[in-house]
C-alpha cells in the first residue's frame, strides 16, 4: 500500500506525531494508518489515540430530551460557515426534535421519520439545495432512562460537541450535567474498566509489551518486576478510557466513580458526540507544514 499525504494527515491527527515520523512509521507498516499509530507508540514516539477522533469535519450536534427519553444527533455540513448559519442550527433542531418524538430504531427508519414538510430525508435534502452545500443526516442514539434516573446533557462549542449522561437517582440532574460536561472535555470511552472489550485489553497489552522491549531502562529488570510493571502501565493506560477512573475535572481531588458514590449516584451510561469524528475535511496549512518539517 502506497503511503500517501492524506495517510500521513490522517496519522498524524491520530497520534499527534510529526510528519515525518508518521512518513517512516506509514513505510515501516505499508501504508496501514491502524498498525502505523500501533508502530509509533511501539517506538515511545506517540500517545494512544482514540481512532473516532482523528479527523474533524463540519456541521452540529444536539440533544433533545423529553421525559425519560433522549436523543444526540449529529448534521454535517461542508464548511464551517454553513454550520453557524442560523438556517443549519435550525434544521439541526429541528431534526433532533422529530427524532426524538419518533424514536426510530435505525437510520433507515430515521430517514422516513414525518416532518412538517416531508421526511426526514426529504428535508434534508430541500436544505441542501437551499443552503447550498451537501448536508448529512449523519448518526444519532435514542437514549431511554427509569423513572429513578437522571439525565445529563451539555453541548459545548455550540454544538462541536454533545455529551448525555444517565445517573442513579431521581434529583441528580446537576450531577449528570457536571458529568456531561466533564465527559464532553475527556472523553472517555467506557463507564468502567469492566466495560472493556477483551480484545482492547489483550491488544494494549501487546503494545505496552512491544514498548518495553523497546526502553533501554527496562532492559535489566527481573522477569517478575518487569510483569508487575506491565500490568500497571496497561491499568494506566486503560483507566485513562474509563470515566469512573478519570479524575472529575470539577473535583481534581477525586476520581470521578468516588465522586458520584459520595453523591449517593452511579454512572449508568454515557454518550459523546463530536462533530466530523473520523471524517475527512480539508486542511489548507498542511502542505506548508509539511515542507517545514522535512526541510
Amino acid at each position: 500500500m502506497a503511503v500517501t499525504m492524506e495517510n500521513i494527515k490522517e496519522l498524524r491527527a491520530a497520534t499527534g506525531a510529526g510528519v515525518v515520523d508518521c512518513r517512516n512509521a506509514l513505510v515501516a507498516c505499508d501504508g496501514d494508518v491502524d498498525k502505523a499509530a500501533d508502530w509509533l507508540r511501539e517506538k515511545g514516539i506517540a500517545k494512544a489515540a482514540k481512532k473516532a477522533s482523528r479527523i474533524a469535519a463540519e456541521g452540529l450536534t444536539e440533544i433533545a430530551v423529553a421525559a425519560n427519553t433522549a436523543v444526540v444527533i449529529e448534521v454535517n455540513s461542508e464548511t464551517d460557515f454553513v454550520a453557524k448559519n442560523e438556517k443549519f442550527q435550525k434544521l439541526v433542531k429541528a431534526l433532533a426534535a422529530a427524532v426524538l418524538a419518533a424514536k426510530p430504531a435505525n437510520m433507515e427508519e430515521a430517514l422516513k421519520v414525518k416532518m412538517e414538510t416531508g421526511t426526514l430525508q426529504e428535508v434534508i435534502t430541500d436544505a441542501t439545495f437551499t443552503i447550498g452545500e451537501k448536508i448529512s443526516f449523519r448518526r444519532f442514539e435514542v437514549v431511554n432512562k427509569k423513572d429513578s434516573e437522571s439525565f445529563g446533557a451539555y453541548v459545548h462549542m455550540g454544538g462541536k460537541i454533545a455529551a448525555l449522561t444517565v445517573v442513579e437517582g431521581q434529583d441528580q440532574e446537576e450531577l449528570a450535567r457536571d458529568l456531561a460536561m466533564h465527559v464532553a472535555a475527556l472523553s472517555p470511552s467506557y463507564v468502567s474498566m469492566n466495560d472493556i472489550p477483551k480484545d482492547v485489553v489483550e491488544h494494549e497489552e501487546h503494545i505496552q509489551l512491544a514498548a518495553a522491549k523497546n526502553d533501554p531502562k527496562l532492559a535489566n529488570k527481573p522477569e517478575q518486576a518487569l510483569v508487575k510493571i506491565l500490568e500497571g502501565k496497561v491499568r494506566k493506560s486503560l483507566a485513562e478510557l474509563c470515566l469512573n477512573e478519570q479524575d472529575f475535572v470539577k473535583e481534581p481531588t477525586f476520581k470521578v466513580g468516588k465522586y458520584v458514590a459520595d453523591k449517593g449516584s452511579a454512572v449508568v451510561g454515557f454518550v459523546r458526540y463530536a462533530v466530523g469524528e473520523g471524517l475527512q475535511r480539508r486542511e489548507d496549512d498542511f502542505a506548508q507544514e509539511v515542507l517545514s518539517q522535512i526541510k
